[in-house]
């Protein structure tokens, strides 16, 4: 496992901690099948927070842009 694929499981870790235990392994996995996708996404989320969009709205606009891409890593 790479330095980036820790640091993105650490951050699903701790930013998906109010997560049920079920949804944080669903999430967990998803993360293991795509790390790209999920470093994409949060290297864009930061972007945005950066030029002073709230991170909420950061996140929707980015979760957006994805939805497809996570759609399918969550089917199973």
């Amino acid at each position: 496992m790479g330095i980036r694929d820790f640091f993105v499981k650490q951050v699903v870790k701790h930013g998906a901690k109010d997560l049920p235990k079920d949804q944080q392994a669903m999430l967990s996995a998803a993360v293991e099948k795509n790390p790209e996708l999920f470093s994409k996404i949060a290297k864009e989320i930061e972007a945005l927070k950066k030029s002073g969009k709230p991170e909420m709205y950061a996140s929707l606009d980015v979760m957006k842009k994805y939805q497809k891409e996570l759609q399918e890593l969550f089917k199973a």
